[in-house]
Formats: C-alpha cells, structure tokens, sequence
C-alpha cells in the first residue's frame, strides 16, 4: 500500500463554516476513493481562519510564524490539495487569496487540486472557472476538471445531498485518480539542499578563480 498525503484548504470565516463542511466531504470521498485503489492516505485539514493573522504578518514582514510555516509546508509536500472559499463578490475572498499569495509559485507545479467554493446563491458558482481554476493554473497546478459549488439549498440536515452528493464523488474520483498514478510526494523541497555534488560545486568555484 502506498502512502498519500491530503491536505484539505478550507478559508470559512465563521463557525460552523459550510465552507469547512464542503471541505470535509470533499476530502472523505477523495479518501475511500484512494482507498479502493489500495493508497492509505493522511488527510491534514488546514483551517486559515486559525492562521488569519499569521498570513497578515507574514505578507508585512516576510517571515512565517512556525505555525504558518509548518501549514505552508504541509500545502507544499502534500500529494494532493482540496481548496474550498466562501465567495465574496464575485471571487475567492482575501483570505484565501493571502495564503496562497505567501506559497512558493513553483511549489504546486504537477500538483493535482480540486477547487470547492461555497456562496449564498448558486448564481456565484462561476467564480470556480473565471477566479479559483485561473490562479491555480498561473501556479501550474492540475485542476481537476469537475469543480464543487455548494450553496445552502444543497444541504439537507447538514449532509450533502442529490445533485450536490453527486459532483462531490465524481470530483473526489478525479482527484484521487490523479494522486494514485503520481509518485509519492517526498514532502516540501529543502531551499538549502544542494543541487549537485559538493565536490563538482568546489571544482566550479576553482574554476571561476
């Protein structure tokens, strides 16, 4: 069985966030599908509510808190990403966009994502294909081509429910189909790591002199 990571994106500002629920269900349907397909996965929430000032900070003075850096990190190696926002005119809202702001812009290059939005009516779900799936594609992410948008009639006593149930699972089977026939991750590229040998590096330098 191989090992996946799944870290699960959601940026509701209130609690309980419908948005968080969205993501919830996003990311146990992503998980038995991986499951069927003999994968056992780690699956790692990441709330921004909890981190909202930690991004502010960061985007100010251009240092992580650990806390921050530890999520960012878990974003950066994960073997698939599942991001749900509320949307606010028209869009994503900032803090959803602040975050993804402070990623590394090469760090979800190949990286398979589904894209989840949630809205007070279903009139906002556009949003998906003219905001969400546009940054991802500028970071070079491979979004999955079924996007999830779930207003409150979608809901029926706190599940997800027929026609939403149904775009939920598809979803979740592209995303884990994409995880499944990747290599695993290794986790976040190390800034410092060297990119040869130290010794072929120490030849280049006498060469330079």
């Amino acid at each position: 069985m191989t090992q996946r990571t799944l870290a699960v994106v959601s940026a509701g500002l209130r609690q309980p966030s419908s948005t968080r629920l969205l993501a919830d269900q996003l990311a146990a349907a992503t998980r038995d599908e991986l499951v069927r397909r003999g994968d056992t996965v780690d699956v790692r929430p990441v709330e921004l509510r909890e981190h909202a000032h930690d991004i502010v900070n960061h985007l100010l003075t251009g240092f992580p808190s650990p806390a921050l850096r530890e999520v960012l990190d878990t974003v950066a190696g994960a073997d698939g990403l599942i991001t749900v926002t509320p949307i606010f005119n028209a869009s994503y809202n900032g803090l959803f966009k602040s975050f993804f702001d402070l990623v590394d812009s090469d760090a979800l290059a190949d990286r398979p994502v589904l894209a989840g939005a949630t809205g007070g009516t279903a009139r906002h779900s556009l949003a998906l294909e003219h905001a969400l799936r546009p940054m991802f594609a500028y970071l070079h992410a491979v979004v999955v081509p079924t996007a999830v948008f779930a207003a409150p009639e979608d809901w029926s006593g706190g599940t997800a429910d027929g026609a939403l149930r149904r775009r939920i699972e598809r979803a979740a089977a592209e995303l884990a189909d994409q995880m499944h026939r990747r290599v695993p991750s290794t986790g976040p590229a190390d800034p410092f790591a060297l990119t040869g040998d130290f010794e072929d590096l120490l030849g280049g330098l006498r060469r330079g002199a």
